[in-house]
């Protein structure tokens, strides 16, 4: 006949028990660790014993009210310690059912049934910017000085000197910035700007306005990036830029305390 209800499961779970004979001692040592009385059952002759005539001398032992004789026969059931006898289904498991445990991909450590990391974190990594306008001079390379941190996880990247990131971790990183251009006299007299990145001392990467052939430019904003591998050691990465307009004074790269404006950043890529 068919099933009522829930159709019952290939497996089932039952309590773990234990059987003692043979024994002539007035104890008898338990298979499972215990930290009470009431985490068992004793039988003795299938007599069920009184829990104030024995006592638990260790967690592994129970001293009984009387010596055994050989032809004795002691039963002791565990109490909400159960044997699993039933596997679960393919698929059947959720990350529910997995909170705070853990497992290892690839030699790292991956956390389940929560916030997961696999494979390291994206650092060395930073985030900065101009606080403030830049001066500089017409048609003349110049270190961008960014020199607001907006998180620097490795203390990699050097705000107040030589403005440059050079982070003591190997690996590929993902270099980006953008640096905004303004004469400050609001007038569109800008004939050309760039910027470039700079690895060691070498450009790498360099992105251009140029408005010869066209109307000059008033302001604007340049951004690039890039992905390069890092020794962990020596190399670095600074950014330089130039402008050249029809006027003598008054270039600048753009900053301000709250906007940015003029920003550089990179993180390690995971791979």
């Amino acid at each position: 006949m068919g099933y009522v209800g829930v159709p019952p499961q290939s497996g089932f779970i039952t309590t773990a028990k234990q059987r003692v004979t043979s024994s002539t001692n007035n104890y008898v040592d338990l298979d499972h660790s215990i930290s009470s009385l009431a985490d068992v059952i004793v039988w003795v002759n299938f007599v069920k014993q009184d829990s104030t005539n024995l006592s638990l001398t260790t967690s592994t032992r129970i001293t009984l009210g009387g010596t055994l004789t050989a032809s004795d026969i002691v039963e002791i059931a565990y109490l909400g310690k159960a044997v699993a006898t039933q596997n679960p289904s393919t698929n059947s498991v959720t990350n529910d059912m997995l909170v705070n445990s853990s497992i290892t991909l690839n030699g790292s450590a991956v956390s389940l049934g929560g916030s997961a990391t696999v494979g390291g974190t994206n650092t060395p990594a930073f985030h900065v910017h101009l606080s403030a306008n830049q001066s500089i001079s017409n048609a003349t390379d110049t270190k961008v000085q960014f020199n607001s941190e907006l998180y620097d996880t490795d203390n990699s990247y050097d705000n107040s000197s030589n403005y440059r990131f050079t982070p003591q971790t190997a690996g590929k990183y993902f270099i980006y910035t953008q640096v905004y251009f303004d004469t400050g006299a609001n007038n569109n007299n800008i004939d050309y700007a760039y910027i470039e990145t700079r690895k060691n001392g070498t450009a790498i990467m360099d992105t251009m306005f140029d408005f010869r052939d066209d109307r000059d430019g008033r302001k604007f904003a340049i951004n690039s990036h890039i992905v390069q591998d890092f020794n962990g050691s020596s190399d670095y990465i600074e950014i330089f830029g130039s402008m050249s307009a029809n006027q003598t004074g008054d270039l600048r790269f753009g900053g301000a305390s709250s906007v940015n404006k003029s920003h550089f950043g990179a993180y390690r890529i995971i791979i």
